[in-house]
Protein backbone atom coordinates (compact mmCIF):
# COMPACT_ATOMS: atom_id res chain seq x y z
CA UNK A 1 0.00 0.00 0.00
CA UNK A 2 1.24 3.13 -0.68
CA UNK A 3 -0.62 4.68 2.78
CA UNK A 4 1.74 6.92 4.91
CA UNK A 5 1.52 8.64 8.57
CA UNK A 6 -0.94 11.60 8.02
CA UNK A 7 -3.16 10.32 5.02
CA UNK A 8 -6.96 10.69 5.71
CA UNK A 9 -8.75 7.87 4.49
CA UNK A 10 -12.30 7.11 5.06
CA UNK A 11 -13.17 2.97 5.93
CA UNK A 12 -16.15 1.12 6.67
CA UNK A 13 -15.54 -1.24 10.01
CA UNK A 14 -16.16 -5.01 9.11
CA UNK A 15 -14.77 -6.12 12.52
CA UNK A 16 -14.10 -5.62 16.39
CA UNK A 17 -10.38 -7.59 16.92
CA UNK A 18 -9.83 -8.63 20.40
CA UNK A 19 -8.43 -5.56 22.18
CA UNK A 20 -11.16 -3.27 20.97
CA UNK A 21 -9.92 -1.78 17.73
CA UNK A 22 -12.17 -1.67 14.86
CA UNK A 23 -10.58 -3.52 11.45
CA UNK A 24 -11.52 -1.62 8.34
CA UNK A 25 -9.66 -2.76 4.69
CA UNK A 26 -8.29 -0.26 2.02
CA UNK A 27 -8.84 -2.92 -0.83
CA UNK A 28 -6.61 -6.23 1.68
CA UNK A 29 -4.88 -4.21 3.23
CA UNK A 30 -6.05 -4.18 7.06
CA UNK A 31 -6.28 -0.74 8.98
CA UNK A 32 -7.07 -1.12 12.70
CA UNK A 33 -9.01 2.16 14.33
CA UNK A 34 -10.04 2.48 17.91
CA UNK A 35 -13.57 3.55 19.40
CA UNK A 36 -15.69 2.26 16.61
CA UNK A 37 -17.86 -0.10 15.90
CA UNK A 38 -18.92 -2.80 13.55
CA UNK A 39 -20.86 -1.54 10.35
CA UNK A 40 -19.88 2.56 10.85
CA UNK A 41 -18.42 4.26 8.18
CA UNK A 42 -15.46 7.01 9.31
CA UNK A 43 -12.37 9.00 8.87
CA UNK A 44 -9.26 8.15 9.65
CA UNK A 45 -5.97 9.74 9.91
CA UNK A 46 -3.20 6.95 9.64
CA UNK A 47 -0.67 6.66 12.59
CA UNK A 48 1.35 3.83 11.53
CA UNK A 49 1.77 1.78 8.94
CA UNK A 50 3.33 -1.50 9.07
CA UNK A 51 4.29 -4.01 6.02
CA UNK A 52 0.75 -5.79 6.53
CA UNK A 53 -0.86 -2.98 8.59
CA UNK A 54 -1.84 0.24 9.50
CA UNK A 55 -2.99 2.20 12.43
CA UNK A 56 -5.01 5.06 12.56
CA UNK A 57 -6.94 7.56 14.74
CA UNK A 58 -10.66 8.16 14.63
CA UNK A 59 -11.38 11.65 13.04
CA UNK A 60 -15.01 11.62 12.76
CA UNK A 61 -17.74 8.60 12.89
CA UNK A 62 -19.73 9.54 9.11
CA UNK A 63 -22.32 6.81 9.91
CA UNK A 64 -22.86 5.81 13.25
CA UNK A 65 -24.03 2.50 14.68
CA UNK A 66 -27.17 2.52 16.28
CA UNK A 67 -25.63 0.53 18.72
CA UNK A 68 -23.58 4.05 19.53
CA UNK A 69 -23.98 5.68 23.01
CA UNK A 70 -22.66 8.60 25.01
CA UNK A 71 -19.80 7.65 27.10
CA UNK A 72 -20.25 8.42 30.74
CA UNK A 73 -16.89 9.51 31.33
CA UNK A 74 -15.40 12.73 29.96
CA UNK A 75 -11.63 11.44 29.88
CA UNK A 76 -12.52 8.71 27.55
CA UNK A 77 -10.78 8.26 24.36
CA UNK A 78 -7.83 10.01 25.84
CA UNK A 79 -7.53 7.88 29.00
CA UNK A 80 -6.62 4.38 27.91
CA UNK A 81 -8.46 2.59 31.02
CA UNK A 82 -11.63 2.25 28.68
CA UNK A 83 -12.15 0.84 25.20
CA UNK A 84 -15.91 0.21 24.84
CA UNK A 85 -17.95 3.20 26.82
CA UNK A 86 -19.27 4.24 23.20
CA UNK A 87 -20.57 0.69 22.19
CA UNK A 88 -24.35 -0.35 24.44
CA UNK A 89 -23.65 -3.17 26.85
CA UNK A 90 -25.66 -5.19 25.41
CA UNK A 91 -23.70 -5.47 22.38
CA UNK A 92 -20.35 -4.67 24.28
CA UNK A 93 -21.16 -8.69 25.40
CA UNK A 94 -22.04 -9.40 22.32
CA UNK A 95 -18.15 -8.92 20.65
CA UNK A 96 -16.75 -10.13 23.42
CA UNK A 97 -18.50 -13.58 23.00
CA UNK A 98 -17.42 -13.20 19.19
CA UNK A 99 -13.68 -12.34 19.92
CA UNK A 100 -12.94 -15.03 22.43
CA UNK A 101 -14.69 -18.12 20.00
CA UNK A 102 -12.86 -16.81 17.15
CA UNK A 103 -9.93 -16.57 19.46
CA UNK A 104 -10.47 -20.31 20.73
CA UNK A 105 -11.16 -21.35 17.22
CA UNK A 106 -7.89 -19.78 15.89
CA UNK A 107 -5.45 -20.17 18.65
CA UNK A 108 -6.56 -23.70 20.56
CA UNK A 109 -8.42 -24.84 17.78
CA UNK A 110 -11.17 -25.26 19.56
CA UNK A 111 -14.85 -25.67 18.71
CA UNK A 112 -17.38 -22.50 18.99
CA UNK A 113 -19.66 -24.66 20.58
CA UNK A 114 -18.12 -24.53 23.74
CA UNK A 115 -18.03 -20.82 24.68
CA UNK A 116 -21.02 -19.81 26.43
CA UNK A 117 -22.84 -16.66 26.58
CA UNK A 118 -20.84 -14.01 28.40
CA UNK A 119 -22.38 -13.64 31.66
CA UNK A 120 -23.06 -9.92 31.90
CA UNK A 121 -22.26 -7.77 35.27
CA UNK A 122 -25.10 -6.09 37.24
CA UNK A 123 -23.24 -2.88 37.48
CA UNK A 124 -21.48 -1.73 34.28
CA UNK A 125 -19.91 1.43 35.99
CA UNK A 126 -18.69 1.74 39.33
CA UNK A 127 -17.46 -1.41 40.15
CA UNK A 128 -13.88 -1.66 40.05
CA UNK A 129 -12.78 -2.27 43.71
CA UNK A 130 -8.72 -2.09 42.57
CA UNK A 131 -6.43 0.42 40.70
CA UNK A 132 -3.50 1.80 40.21
CA UNK A 133 -2.74 5.47 39.63
CA UNK A 134 0.48 7.27 38.38
CA UNK A 135 1.82 10.49 38.86
CA UNK A 136 4.30 12.28 36.19
CA UNK A 137 5.61 15.75 36.10
CA UNK A 138 4.14 17.59 33.16
CA UNK A 139 7.24 19.67 32.19
CA UNK A 140 5.64 22.06 29.62
CA UNK A 141 2.60 22.90 32.27
CA UNK A 142 4.85 22.54 35.12
CA UNK A 143 2.70 20.89 37.12
CA UNK A 144 2.28 17.34 38.48
CA UNK A 145 -0.49 15.03 36.87
CA UNK A 146 -2.32 11.79 38.69
CA UNK A 147 -3.90 9.58 36.45
CA UNK A 148 -3.69 6.62 33.74
CA UNK A 149 -1.49 6.06 31.15
CA UNK A 150 -3.07 7.69 28.41
CA UNK A 151 -4.58 5.34 24.65
CA UNK A 152 -2.50 7.00 22.58
CA UNK A 153 1.48 7.20 24.36
CA UNK A 154 2.85 7.14 27.49
CA UNK A 155 2.26 10.07 29.55
CA UNK A 156 -0.46 10.13 32.15
CA UNK A 157 -3.86 11.39 31.21
CA UNK A 158 -4.61 13.47 34.46
CA UNK A 159 -8.19 13.17 35.84
CA UNK A 160 -10.20 13.65 38.85
CA UNK A 161 -12.49 10.46 38.94
CA UNK A 162 -12.98 7.27 37.02
CA UNK A 163 -16.00 5.93 36.42
CA UNK A 164 -16.07 2.26 36.22
CA UNK A 165 -14.32 2.61 40.11
CA UNK A 166 -16.73 1.80 43.47
CA UNK A 167 -17.13 5.69 44.49
CA UNK A 168 -14.94 4.80 47.44
CA UNK A 169 -12.28 4.68 45.03
CA UNK A 170 -12.72 7.83 43.61
CA UNK A 171 -12.84 9.35 47.28
CA UNK A 172 -9.33 8.11 47.67
CA UNK A 173 -8.42 9.98 43.81
CA UNK A 174 -9.92 13.36 46.06
CA UNK A 175 -7.44 12.29 48.55
CA UNK A 176 -3.96 11.80 46.84
CA UNK A 177 -5.03 14.71 44.69
CA UNK A 178 -4.97 16.91 47.24
CA UNK A 179 -1.97 15.00 49.36
CA UNK A 180 0.00 14.25 46.01
CA UNK A 181 3.24 12.09 45.69
CA UNK A 182 6.11 14.28 46.20
CA UNK A 183 7.54 13.96 42.27
CA UNK A 184 6.77 11.88 39.15
CA UNK A 185 7.24 8.28 38.78
CA UNK A 186 5.46 6.76 41.80
CA UNK A 187 2.39 4.34 41.09
CA UNK A 188 -0.13 4.67 44.19
CA UNK A 189 -2.44 1.39 44.41
CA UNK A 190 -5.93 2.63 45.55
CA UNK A 191 -7.96 -0.69 46.92
CA UNK A 192 -11.70 -1.37 48.78
CA UNK A 193 -10.85 -3.96 51.23
CA UNK A 194 -13.43 -7.15 50.02
CA UNK A 195 -15.54 -7.84 53.56
CA UNK A 196 -14.74 -10.66 55.88
CA UNK A 197 -11.21 -11.25 53.76
CA UNK A 198 -8.35 -10.98 54.91
CA UNK A 199 -6.41 -9.83 52.18
CA UNK A 200 -2.17 -8.10 52.20
CA UNK A 201 -1.90 -4.92 50.55
CA UNK A 202 0.19 -6.67 47.72
CA UNK A 203 -2.05 -10.17 47.18
CA UNK A 204 -4.56 -10.46 44.52
CA UNK A 205 -8.23 -10.12 44.81
CA UNK A 206 -10.62 -10.41 42.59
CA UNK A 207 -11.27 -6.77 41.50
CA UNK A 208 -15.28 -7.09 40.67
CA UNK A 209 -17.12 -7.71 43.93
CA UNK A 210 -20.72 -7.43 42.12
CA UNK A 211 -20.17 -10.66 39.50
CA UNK A 212 -17.84 -12.57 42.10
CA UNK A 213 -20.57 -14.86 42.99
CA UNK A 214 -21.50 -15.79 39.49
CA UNK A 215 -17.54 -16.74 38.98
CA UNK A 216 -18.03 -18.32 42.36
CA UNK A 217 -21.01 -20.44 41.19
CA UNK A 218 -19.55 -21.12 37.82
CA UNK A 219 -16.30 -22.85 39.62
CA UNK A 220 -18.26 -24.75 42.01
CA UNK A 221 -20.53 -25.69 39.29
CA UNK A 222 -18.35 -27.16 37.11
CA UNK A 223 -16.30 -28.67 40.16
CA UNK A 224 -19.51 -30.75 41.50
CA UNK A 225 -20.27 -31.95 37.93
CA UNK A 226 -16.96 -33.49 37.71
CA UNK A 227 -17.43 -35.37 40.61
CA UNK A 228 -14.15 -34.73 42.39
CA UNK A 229 -13.19 -35.70 45.70
CA UNK A 230 -10.28 -33.50 46.08
CA UNK A 231 -9.00 -30.23 45.18
CA UNK A 232 -5.61 -28.89 44.25
CA UNK A 233 -5.84 -25.02 43.93
CA UNK A 234 -3.06 -23.57 42.01
CA UNK A 235 -2.07 -20.04 42.57
CA UNK A 236 -4.59 -19.69 45.32
CA UNK A 237 -3.58 -16.19 46.84
CA UNK A 238 -5.59 -15.92 49.97
CA UNK A 239 -7.45 -18.89 49.83
CA UNK A 240 -10.68 -17.89 47.65
CA UNK A 241 -11.84 -20.92 45.57
CA UNK A 242 -10.45 -23.12 47.37
CA UNK A 243 -12.24 -22.19 50.94
CA UNK A 244 -15.17 -21.11 48.30
CA UNK A 245 -15.63 -24.57 47.34
CA UNK A 246 -14.16 -26.09 50.17
CA UNK A 247 -17.76 -27.94 50.86
CA UNK A 248 -17.92 -29.56 47.79
CA UNK A 249 -15.00 -31.88 47.81
CA UNK A 250 -13.59 -33.96 50.89
CA UNK A 251 -10.24 -32.33 51.04
CA UNK A 252 -8.16 -29.52 49.15
CA UNK A 253 -5.25 -27.93 49.29
CA UNK A 254 -3.97 -24.34 47.96
CA UNK A 255 -0.68 -23.36 46.92
CA UNK A 256 0.94 -19.81 46.13
CA UNK A 257 3.86 -18.67 46.63
CA UNK A 258 3.55 -15.32 48.61
CA UNK A 259 4.06 -16.10 51.85
CA UNK A 260 1.95 -13.28 53.38
CA UNK A 261 -1.25 -14.45 51.33
CA UNK A 262 -0.86 -17.92 52.61
CA UNK A 263 -1.07 -16.56 56.28
CA UNK A 264 -3.94 -14.37 55.05
CA UNK A 265 -5.45 -17.84 53.34
CA UNK A 266 -5.30 -19.51 56.68
CA UNK A 267 -7.14 -16.72 58.54
CA UNK A 268 -9.79 -16.74 56.23
CA UNK A 269 -10.27 -20.90 56.76
CA UNK A 270 -10.11 -20.68 60.24
CA UNK A 271 -13.01 -17.55 60.35
CA UNK A 272 -14.55 -20.10 58.11
CA UNK A 273 -14.29 -22.91 60.66
CA UNK A 274 -13.02 -24.82 57.35
CA UNK A 275 -10.78 -27.70 58.39
CA UNK A 276 -10.82 -29.74 55.71
CA UNK A 277 -8.18 -28.24 53.78
CA UNK A 278 -4.43 -27.02 54.07
CA UNK A 279 -2.51 -23.90 52.48
CA UNK A 280 1.35 -24.35 51.51
CA UNK A 281 3.31 -21.61 50.71
CA UNK A 282 5.58 -23.11 47.50
CA UNK A 283 5.99 -22.63 43.83
CA UNK A 284 3.31 -24.31 42.02
CA UNK A 285 6.06 -26.19 39.68
CA UNK A 286 7.52 -27.63 43.04
CA UNK A 287 4.85 -28.69 44.85
CA UNK A 288 2.43 -29.82 41.76
CA UNK A 289 4.75 -33.50 41.38
CA UNK A 290 3.91 -34.51 45.68
CA UNK A 291 0.43 -33.43 45.77
CA UNK A 292 -0.49 -35.58 42.30
CA UNK A 293 1.08 -38.43 43.71
CA UNK A 294 -0.76 -37.69 47.29
CA UNK A 295 -4.22 -37.69 45.53
CA UNK A 296 -5.77 -40.06 43.16
CA UNK A 297 -5.62 -38.72 39.67
CA UNK A 298 -8.98 -39.89 38.87
CA UNK A 299 -10.53 -38.66 41.83
CA UNK A 300 -8.59 -34.77 41.65
CA UNK A 301 -9.71 -31.85 39.95
CA UNK A 302 -6.90 -28.81 39.86
CA UNK A 303 -7.73 -25.32 39.45
CA UNK A 304 -5.23 -23.50 37.97
CA UNK A 305 -5.69 -18.77 38.53
CA UNK A 306 -2.35 -18.37 36.99
CA UNK A 307 -0.95 -14.61 36.25
CA UNK A 308 -1.83 -12.91 32.91
CA UNK A 309 1.09 -14.70 31.39
CA UNK A 310 -0.53 -18.12 32.25
CA UNK A 311 1.56 -21.62 32.88
CA UNK A 312 4.61 -22.67 33.28
CA UNK A 313 5.26 -24.89 30.29
CA UNK A 314 6.46 -27.51 33.30
CA UNK A 315 3.42 -27.36 35.23
CA UNK A 316 1.23 -27.93 32.14
CA UNK A 317 3.61 -30.89 30.54
CA UNK A 318 2.76 -32.43 34.42
CA UNK A 319 -0.58 -31.89 34.33
CA UNK A 320 -0.56 -34.12 30.79
CA UNK A 321 1.62 -36.58 32.54
CA UNK A 322 0.02 -37.21 35.59
CA UNK A 323 -3.72 -36.45 34.22
CA UNK A 324 -6.18 -35.31 36.79
CA UNK A 325 -10.05 -35.99 36.23
CA UNK A 326 -10.25 -32.25 35.78
CA UNK A 327 -8.78 -28.99 35.17
CA UNK A 328 -10.80 -25.45 35.59
CA UNK A 329 -8.52 -23.11 34.58
CA UNK A 330 -9.30 -18.57 35.32
CA UNK A 331 -8.04 -16.35 33.77
CA UNK A 332 -8.36 -12.69 32.97
CA UNK A 333 -6.29 -13.46 29.35
CA UNK A 334 -7.42 -15.47 27.16
CA UNK A 335 -5.07 -15.33 24.52
CA UNK A 336 -1.78 -16.99 27.18
CA UNK A 337 -5.63 -18.95 28.30
CA UNK A 338 -6.56 -20.35 24.56
CA UNK A 339 -2.46 -21.24 24.42
CA UNK A 340 -2.34 -23.16 27.18
CA UNK A 341 -5.22 -25.21 26.77
CA UNK A 342 -4.34 -26.00 23.05
CA UNK A 343 -1.39 -27.67 24.93
CA UNK A 344 -3.20 -29.47 27.75
CA UNK A 345 -5.88 -31.12 25.03
CA UNK A 346 -2.97 -31.63 22.55
CA UNK A 347 -2.81 -35.66 21.75
CA UNK A 348 -6.56 -35.82 22.95
CA UNK A 349 -5.45 -35.44 26.80
CA UNK A 350 -8.28 -33.57 27.86
CA UNK A 351 -10.97 -32.22 26.57
CA UNK A 352 -12.96 -28.33 26.63
CA UNK A 353 -15.91 -29.15 27.74
CA UNK A 354 -16.96 -25.42 28.28
CA UNK A 355 -16.16 -22.10 28.28
CA UNK A 356 -17.58 -19.46 30.29
CA UNK A 357 -16.99 -16.05 29.84
CA UNK A 358 -17.72 -13.70 32.62
CA UNK A 359 -17.31 -9.72 32.13
CA UNK A 360 -15.35 -8.67 34.96
CA UNK A 361 -14.21 -5.96 33.24
CA UNK A 362 -16.79 -3.45 31.69
CA UNK A 363 -16.50 -0.58 29.51
CA UNK A 364 -12.95 -2.50 28.39
CA UNK A 365 -10.99 -5.12 26.27
CA UNK A 366 -11.12 -7.51 29.22
CA UNK A 367 -13.01 -10.57 30.16
CA UNK A 368 -12.81 -13.35 32.63
CA UNK A 369 -12.98 -16.92 31.70
CA UNK A 370 -13.31 -20.03 33.34
CA UNK A 371 -12.78 -23.55 31.24
CA UNK A 372 -13.57 -26.41 32.04
CA UNK A 373 -11.39 -29.45 31.33
CA UNK A 374 -11.93 -33.41 31.35
CA UNK A 375 -9.33 -36.09 31.48
CA UNK A 376 -10.18 -38.35 28.18
CA UNK A 377 -10.09 -42.27 28.74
Amino acid sequence: MSLKVGDKINLTIHDLAFGGEGVGRIDDFVVFVPFVIVGETVEAEITEVKKNFARAKLVRVETASPERVAPECRYFGACGGCQYQHIDYAAQLRFKHKQIADLFERVGKFSRAVVAPVLPCPSPYGYRNRIMIRSQWNGPAKKLVIGFIRADNKFVEDIEECKISEPALNEQITHVRAYPPPKGGIKVVLRVQPENWEVPPDSFFQNNFFLLPKLVETVREFLKASGARHLIDLYCGVGFFGIEAADVVESFVGVEYDQLAIKAARQNAAARNITNGEFISAKVETALPELLQKFSAEKTSVILDPPRKGCWPETLELLRQTRPAQVIYVSCHPATMARDLNILCADGVFELAQLQPLDMFPQTQHVECVADLRRRN
